[in-house]
């Protein structure tokens, strides 16, 4: 069945046939304009009676909707400047260590030898040669550091490149890195390395979503991480012997934030996040703070991860 277009004032509608009350229509639907019906209406599932039933909780306003709307959107914020942090801080490590190991040239630090030479690696090390070979000669001329290497050397070296490799690029090439090379790479971050390849593909999908303002709070990764000392301490509930909290959802990239950030760094992150949920907390009504951290994955005592060493 084909979706229908629905006017300003019928949107309005849908939400007021469904129980929520509309305090200023006019304003409501300047927001619904501006910000797209869609994304909004996203996150009315916290304020529905239950699954089967879409209709919302008594005392369920539109402010209260978008409000949530809006902390989703600085939480996002938040964890995308700390996640270009983390893509800035590997890129240079890995950068550093490739290029003193291997050479600065192109032919050197992209030559298929200095990868994993395990059989089942060999197609994926020549596809991703091959993409970072494509995605540095694109940007070759757009980008100014490129473009200066390129004119004045001939070449781009690794620590110009990486400039304009996505995030998930250079995450794949740390997992067809030598297991030698992966160690001394997350040794500088004091993780282990097979923790780091767990988490390389979680933050580049956190970051993606950042980038792109997708519904965060409530999003779940596909590869969960590994248990750690923060899911112990933090006494996280079990369900058949598995955390339900911070495996896959948005406090499990908490997790993977508090061992890869500087002390400093994760301390701004935490004292930001909680500013945000104690805001949004005052403007709840019909539902607690504490459905929106359960959907968020954080438990109760969240702050405590903190000063767990």
């Amino acid at each position: 069945m084909n979706k229908i277009f629905k006017t300003l004032d019928e949107q309005v509608s849908i939400l007021e046939n469904k129980g929520m009350i509309i305090e200023d229509v006019s304003a409501t639907k300047e927001i619904l304009l501006r910000e797209n019906y869609f994304f909004i209406s996203g996150y009315r599932t916290l304020f529905t009676k239950s699954l089967t039933d879409k209709t919302f909780i008594p005392g369920t306003t539109f402010r209260q909707l978008y409000g949530v709307f809006n902390f989703d959107r600085q939480v996002r914020n938040i964890l995308f400047k700390n996640l270009l942090i983390i893509e800035n801080n590997l890129k240079s490590i890995i950068s550093y260590h490739l290029s003193r190991t291997y050479g600065i040239k192109e032919n050197d630090y992209l030559n298929p030898n200095n990868f994993n030479n395990h059989p089942e690696k060999r197609r994926q090390i020549n596809d991703l040669i091959n993409k970072m070979k494509r995605q540095i000669r694109s940007n070759v001329d757009t980008h100014t550091a490129t473009s200066h290497y390129n004119t004045r050397y001939g070449y781009i070296p690794l620590w110009i490149a990486v400039k304009v490799l996505s995030f998930g690029i250079v995450s794949e090439l740390f997992l067809i890195l030598k297991p030698s090379d992966q160690n001394s790479i997350a040794e500088f971050f004091k993780v282990d390395a097979t923790n780091l390849a767990t988490y390389l593909p979680v933050l580049a999908n956190f970051r993606n979503l950042c980038a792109h303002e997708e519904i965060l709070f409530d999003h779940h990764v596909q590869r969960k991480i590994n248990d750690t000392k923060f899911h112990e301490k933090l006494e996280i509930p079990k369900l058949e012997s598995e955390y339900i909290y911070g495996k896959d959802d948005l406090f499990s990239l908490i997790i993977i934030l508090k061992q890869l950030l500087r002390k400093d760094d994760f301390h701004s992150l935490i004292k930001e996040l909680d500013y945000e949920i104690q805001k949004l907390s005052g403007k709840l009504e019909s539902i607690s703070i504490g459905k929106v951290l359960e959907k968020m994955g954080f438990p109760i005592n969240y702050l405590e991860i903190e000063g767990i060493k």
